[in-house]
């Protein structure tokens, strides 16, 4: 990631804070307005996407700091602490519905006020739907889980304030005062499901799992078109490290070829590499031939 990049990547963050404030005002004013256990619900986990946004801005800023002696490979895995932090509060949010929920459903009441209140949550709907958009967009061009993890949160959101409205409706509509604590139920259940696919996405990039089949693909490919004049790699190894990619592997080499040759095999295969991967980290093992060779060997064209 760029030094361009990072700073996007944090001016988004920082723009999520407030607004991540306005919509939470905006969806508590429709509970206010209603009495809706639905809307204190969808309101509630807005609750969470402001504690999510400012520990984003946080986690983002320090993923940003250049390597140094403590931290020799930089802060990147930073961003996965703010995807599993979100990720908790998520689960703790909807722990908070169902206490909200339950005890509703014992003994319903008809909404307040229901056009006003839904009215209110629907212009909040529309400003998050947005802005998941632009989230979620940036998050995948800048390769930033934590813009990601943010954007499908928040989209889940959006999701979820479609349906607590559409229920809503049908609730005023029916008189059927039971729907509102059900749907608040759903939205809780909807909530959990969300909030454990970010923990395991975060965790996934914790435990230094490689890249998906389609990127490493495209690095072997590179490897293969660039590494004529070399015998064959093997041991190809990937991780994925907040928005930097690390690749590793060992090239066999003749016994004979001399260094620069050899070096330049690599910075070919190097600019190649980061074509596909911008920014990625890469470390070349050079053998020379008769060394024991394990894993699996890409083949090469011929230079």
């Amino acid at each position: 990631m760029t030094a361009s990049d990072n700073r996007t990547v944090l001016r988004l963050a920082f723009w999520g804070i407030p607004l991540s404030l306005g919509v939470m005002g905006l969806k508590l004013l429709a509970w206010w307005v209603t009495g809706s256990v639905a809307l204190l619900s969808d309101g509630l986990e807005s609750v969470v996407n402001v504690v999510a946004a400012v520990i984003a801005y946080a986690m983002i800023g320090y993923a940003a700091k250049p390597a140094d002696a403590g931290h020799p490979f930089g802060h990147h895995k930073a961003e996965y602490f703010s995807a599993v932090i979100e990720g908790v509060l998520i689960v703790v949010a909807a722990l908070s519905i169902l206490w909200e929920a339950v005890p509703e459903m014992m003994a319903p009441s008809l909404l307040q006020a229901p056009v006003l209140g839904l009215a209110i949550n629907f212009a909040a709907g529309v400003v998050n739907a947005i802005w998941a958009y632009i989230l979620i967009r940036a998050g995948r061009a800048h390769r930033s889980p934590a813009l990601s993890a943010d954007g499908h949160h928040i989209f889940s959101d959006v999701v979820t304030s479609a349906g607590v409205l559409a229920g809503l409706v049908l609730a005023v509509a029916t008189g059927y005062a039971i729907l509102d604590p059900l749907l608040a139920v759903v939205v809780a259940a909807n909530i959990l499901f969300q909030g454990w696919k970010v923990i395991s996405r975060s965790i996934d990039g914790l435990m230094d799992k490689a890249v998906p089949v389609e990127e490493e693909e495209a690095i072997t490919k590179a490897i293969a078109a660039n590494a004529g004049g070399s015998l064959g790699v093997h041991d190809l190894k990937t991780r994925q490290a907040g928005p930097v990619t690390f690749v590793d592997f060992h090239m066999v080499v003749p016994e004979a070829m001399p260094v620069g040759d050899a070096h330049d095999i690599c910075d070919r295969i190097e600019d190649a590499i980061r074509a596909v991967h911008p920014g990625a980290r890469i470390a070349i093992h050079v053998e020379p031939e008769g060394e024991k060779a394990h894993g699996v060997r890409v083949k090469t064209r011929a230079g």
